[in-house]
Order: C-alpha cells, then sequence, then structure tokens
C-alpha cells in the first residue's frame, strides 16, 4: 500500500480495493431481500459477506495488511489471535504468498474454525479462555521467534481492507438510508462508515453489539475505553471485552449509533436466513439483521436499508440446536411431559389424540424410573412437528379438554 500508515482515510480504502481486486477476492453482490423487507416494512438488502473467501469479511483486512508488509516481515512469519474468522483470514492471506503463520485461538475456539484455520497451513495454538486472553499471549511469542502481529482491528491497514465493503455498496445502489453492521472490535464498522460518511454522510450508520458484550456502546458513553470482565454470547465472533483506541476515535467520529440484541433474537434470525433465504450465517453473522427485523425498529417504514451477514463460519453442532430452537421460537415444535397411568393403552390414547389433530410425533421417550416419577404412573416425553403455532395452539386445547396432565417443556 505504499508508504506506512498510522491513520486511515479514504485513499487508503481506495488503494486496498486495488490490492483485493488482484487478489481473487469475492466481490460480493447485495441483494433485495423480501422475506426480510415484508417482515420489517422496509427494503432490505443483505450484503453476503458469509460468502466471502473463508467464509467472512476478515480475510480484506488480513490481505490488505500482510500485503504491506516488507519481505524480511513475512520471511520471519506472521502471528495473530482470533476466535476463528480472523484466524482464517490470516491463514489463507498468508498462505497465498507462503508466508509461515502462527494463530492463537482460545481453548473454547469452534472445532470447526480450528480445523479450517489448519487446512489453510497455518500453525494453531490453543491458549486462553476467550479473544483477550489469546491477544496477550500473543505479544509473547511474537517477540521471541520475531514474528509480526496482524491485529484484528486494530490496524490501520485492516481497517482500509474492511471498508472495501462499504465501496461496493455505494457502488451497487444508489439510495440507502440507513446500514446496520454487527460491532466486535470495531474494524468493520469503522472502515465501512469512514466510506460513507466521506461519500454519502447522509446515510446513518449503525452498529449492532450483544447484549452481553456491549464494550463499544459503554465506552462511549463514558467516552473512554471501557474493558468489561465477564459475558457470554453465540456470537463469539463479536464477544470482544475492549474495543481498539483507533476503532474506538472512528465510531465516535463517524457512527451514529450502537444498539443491542440478543441471543435469542439472533438464533431466531439464522433459522429465518436459512428457511427463507437459503443463508448459512453465524451468529455474529446475523446480529445486525436480528436487530433490524425486531419489532421497535420495524416501527420505521419504506426505507433503504442495508444489513451486513458478515461471516458463515457456524459450528454445525450450534447450527442444530438453532434449527431446533428456530422451530420452537415459531412454534413448529413442541415439547411435552405427559403424566400416564402405567397400563396397556394409556399411551395409544394419547398417540391416537395427536393423530387426529395431523400432527407428527418425532420423538418418544418412555420413563418409568425417575424419582419424579409415582409409583403406578409413567411420564412420556413427546417431541412434536407441527405446520403453524395455530396447529400447535388447537392441540394443547384438545389436551386440556380431555383433561390429560401434561406440560410444555421450554
Amino acid at each position: 500500500m505504499g508508504k506506512k500508515i498510522s491513520v486511515i482515510d479514504l485513499e487508503n480504502i481506495k488503494e486496498a480495493q486495488k490490492i483485493l481486486s488482484q487478489s481473487n477476492i469475492r466481490k460480493i453482490d447485495i441483494i433485495r431481500s423480501n422475506t426480510f423487507s415484508d417482515i420489517c416494512g422496509n427494503n432490505v438488502y443483505l450484503k453476503l459477506e458469509c460468502l466471502q473467501k473463508t467464509g467472512s469479511f476478515k480475510v480484506r483486512g488480513a490481505i490488505t495488511k500482510i500485503n504491506s508488509l516488507a519481505e524480511d516481515l513475512k520471511r520471519n512469519g506472521v502471528i495473530a489471535a482470533s476466535a476463528g474468522n480472523h484466524a482464517q483470514g490470516v491463514a489463507y492471506a498468508s498462505s497465498r504468498g507462503k508466508i509461515p503463520c502462527t494463530i492463537v485461538m482460545p481453548q473454547n475456539a469452534s472445532p470447526a474454525k480450528i480445523s479450517a484455520t489448519k487446512s489453510y497451513g497455518a500453525k494453531v495454538i490453543l491458549y486462553g479462555k476467550d479473544y483477550d486472553e489469546s491477544s496477550s499471549f500473543i505479544k509473547e511469542i511474537a517477540e521471541r521467534e520475531n514474528k509480526t502481529i496482524i491485529p484484528a482491528f486494530e490496524d490501520p491497514y485492516v481497517i482500509a481492507g474492511q471498508g472495501t465493503i462499504g465501496l461496493e455498496i455505494i457502488h451497487e445502489l444508489k439510495q440507502i438510508d440507513e446500514i446496520y453492521i454487527p460491532v466486535g472490535g470495531g474494524g468493520l464498522i469503522a472502515g465501512i462508515a469512514l466510506v460513507f460518511k466521506s461519500l454519502k454522510p447522509d446515510v446513518k450508520i449503525i452498529g449492532v453489539e450483544s447484549t452481553a458484550f456491549p464494550t463499544m456502546k459503554k465506552s462511549l458513553q463514558e467516552n473512554k475505553i471501557t474493558k468489561l470482565q465477564t459475558g457470554y454470547t453465540i456470537a463469539d465472533g463479536i464477544s470482544v471485552k475492549t474495543p481498539g483506541n483507533l476503532t474506538f476515535e472512528m465510531v465516535k467520529k463517524y457512527v451514529d449509533e450502537i444498539v443491542l440484541i440478543d441471543d435469542l433474537s439472533i438464533v431466531k434470525t439464522m433459522f429465518l436466513l436459512m428457511e427463507r433465504s437459503k443463508i448459512v450465517a453465524e451468529p455474529a453473522g446475523a446480529a445486525s439483521l436480528a436487530y433490524l427485523i425486531t419489532d421497535e425498529k420495524c416501527k420505521s417504514r419504506n426505507k433503504n436499508i442495508v444489513s451486513i451477514i458478515s461471516g458463515g463460519n457456524v459450528d454445525m453442532y450450534l447450527l442444530g440446536q438453532v434449527v431446533a430452537k428456530g422451530l420452537m421460537q415459531t412454534g413448529r415444535l413442541l415439547k411435552i411431559f405427559v403424566e400416564l397411568p402405567d397400563k396397556p393403552g394409556a399411551l395409544k390414547n394419547i398417540v391416537d389424540e395427536i393423530s387426529k389433530a395431523h400432527v407428527n410425533i418425532v420423538e418418544v421417550v418412555h420413563d418409568r424410573l425417575s424419582s419424579n416419577i409415582p409409583v403406578g404412573t409413567a411420564g412420556v416425553y413427546l417431541s412434536l412437528e407441527f405446520e403453524n403455532r395455530d396447529q400447535s395452539n388447537t392441540l394443547i386445547e384438545l389436551f386440556k379438554n380431555q383433561n390429560i396432565n401434561f406440560k410444555i417443556i421450554e
């Protein structure tokens, strides 16, 4: 990228775009989603960075940063800390240039992301219980082995690479009112916000954080970098305890608002993206859209809104849970416990009632031995599949009218 930069401007992002255009990075098209537009009464456009190389936007910043390094630094190798997406981006960018690469990931990192990072040829070290502990550890290795740290967000080259998303959006959409962007350390929103406030300053820039990690929002409220001590969210890609100094200053200057979203809403959005749009998004990747389709946000109407779906690297086990919980949230999967006399035909009577309601039985678990089951009775756990919530409500009323002793398992 030419001379070394310590601050970032629009020209740096345009230069990063030239670098990425020569690096086989996908220019991701924007799609208008009829489903989500109908849900919230606005024209909702999705920027699907989940379809990017390595499955997230992070590869943009990684390639831009590594491209800026002198040849002797490349020969010595690079190192990075990441919960997964930055790891894969750095590993992929390093493999292109045959650069030795070490990645430190939290001990609870997704097995799928660990495996994917190794597949690009990186050496993976598991250390720490979260990103912050992993990030502290790489400084020790970098100094000992003379490796260059590739920051996840606190770097002007990385921010410039992520900012190229903003240039692509502006090139494709002429009329934009608002743009929603997931926020972890702040590199993505900092780069995109700089682009928009430079070229389309009237566009409202909204960052979306997890309710468990409102680090940027809290820092802005207190007008200083603030560190959170604890928190848990399934959106590990935005579970950052401390924003960067550079990203904090840029967010303070260019971003209009930071809002929060909970895990339950993220799960529902991931489910809807899969079922309605055939798009697989990881929790952090779905966060911005999750806020956008909440009831409160849907009070606005007829705006042109862009949501950044920032990544799609979701653990398959988690994906299974998302599907099950999504079905339950939409009233299409119900788990109930029924207490029956331990006599022949008792279960058949229940099954017959379910059959009359045209409900599909997914799973049956029969329990006679648990301590909470009275002697002479049997407990039956039933997983039932419905077309919609109305059908599940109908069956519940049927059970009540038949004086069947049951309870819904949340």
